[in-house]
């Protein structure tokens, strides 16, 4: 093996961790996100996990591409029935999600 094809080899392979290192991280994030976001709306947050569900290649705020990944995450509100939440990170930030909310009770202004 040339001494190009061996530091080819290498280059390859760290970017290949540092994609998997990224991919782990957002895994991470938006299991937390997804976790949070059930505890918050006092619903039950189902298999204890998130799962990929999309990337894609996006232009942020500063002009710069990177990667946009999608997770979905499944809740209950009595343990019986599922829903699916989604979010989507971009950068380790949450730029969408659907799923459970705070539950929220104002008075209506009848007068």
């Amino acid at each position: 093996m040339s001494p190009l094809s061996a530091l080819l080899w290498l280059i390859a392979a760290g970017v290949a961790f540092a994609y998997w290192n990224a991919a782990r991280a957002a895994a991470e994030r938006a299991g937390a996100l997804g976790k949070n976001a059930c505890q918050a709306a006092g619903v039950i947050w189902l298999d204890q996990s998130v799962h990929a569900s999309g990337l894609r290649l996006s232009r942020g705020d500063d002009g710069w591409l990177g990667f946009e990944r999608s997770f979905r995450f499944e809740y209950s509100h009595d343990g019986i029935d599922r829903h699916v939440g989604r979010l989507v990170l971009r950068k380790g930030q949450l730029v969408s999600f659907v799923g459970p909310v705070t539950p929220s009770v104002r008075s209506l202004d009848l007068h």
